[in-house]
């Protein structure tokens, strides 16, 4: 969609799949401070002469799990005619009606250009898509080179596919227990005494800032049965490494139960608590 003679304005913590996006695209990159709306409207405001403007930030961000400030985002895209753009990989099955994404959570139909989101997260799947005008998804399916060039899903990838979203928009008991979970777990967490950041959803890092305590806690969960991935730089900054979990609405209360028991073990082993 973009060329040289383009804009895009991104946030500083966007995934790194927007990050390569953009580099690919050849146009030109703006970056404004995590979630700092003021900031991307003068990036916009000084980027007038560009052919095409394209705002774009992540709904829900992969490392936080905080939610962008998108009604101020959309209102900035429209007043300097910009296509907004939304990466809802981590808000698809998750927010909104039926797991319909931040668009819908903040009920910004029809405002938004390009919405776009993974198949691999809450859906448990494979692939992903990208919602949009019916000229835009023409435009892609004979333009965008990682469609082209890339081989078809298997018949029983895009099934499942199918099954998953449609298992969503039929239980609506799913994403409640989904939400009453992340609430149990990061109230369990805080309450033993670890950071979770400024998370909003069900992606609740535990911050612990050194990087090789942070793999530490990481291993020594995994000796008590729990899986929770360390994460340090460049994946995240320096002095931010933590551990990331997410509780999905398959965990009945006594997973979760043993896994707070599991982090308070291993948290006073490491003294991180």
């Amino acid at each position: 969609m973009l060329g040289k003679e383009d804009v895009i304005v991104s946030d500083e913590l966007n995934h790194a799949s927007i990050i390569d996006g953009a580099r690919l695209s050849g146009a030109e990159k703006k970056i404004y401070p995590h979630r700092d709306v003021e900031a991307a409207r003068r990036l916009l405001a000084e980027s007038r002469g560009a052919r095409r403007l394209l705002l774009i930030t992540d709904g829900v961000f992969s490392m936080d799990g905080d939610i962008a400030p998108l009604p101020d985002l959309v209102a900035a895209a429209e007043e300097f005619g910009a296509v907004m753009m939304v990466d809802d990989a981590h808000a698809s099955g998750v927010m909104g009606r039926q797991g319909r994404g931040t668009i819908d959570h903040f009920d910004l139909h029809g405002r938004v250009h390009i919405q776009v989101g993974t198949l691999s997260k809450a859906f448990a799947g494979l692939g992903g898509y990208v919602a949009g005008s019916q000229t835009l998804v023409d435009f892609l399916i004979h333009r965008a080179r990682p469609l082209l060039f890339s081989t078809s899903h298997p018949p029983s990838v895009a099934a499942s596919a199918l099954a998953a979203v449609r298992l969503v928009q039929q239980e609506n008991g799913l994403i409640a227990r989904l939400w009453e979970n992340t609430r149990f777990f990061k109230d369990g967490l805080k309450q033993l005494g670890f950071d979770t950041g400024i998370s909003e959803t069900p992606i609740t890092p535990v911050i612990v800032g050194d990087e090789t305590k942070a793999m530490a806690l990481s291993d020594r969960l995994f000796e008590y049965g729990v899986f929770a991935l360390g994460i340090a730089f460049p994946t995240v900054p320096r002095g931010k490494a933590r551990v990331r979990t997410i509780v999905t609405a398959g965990h009945s209360r006594d997973d979760l139960s043993a896994a707070l028991a599991a982090f308070a073990r291993a948290g006073r082993d490491l003294r991180l608590i």
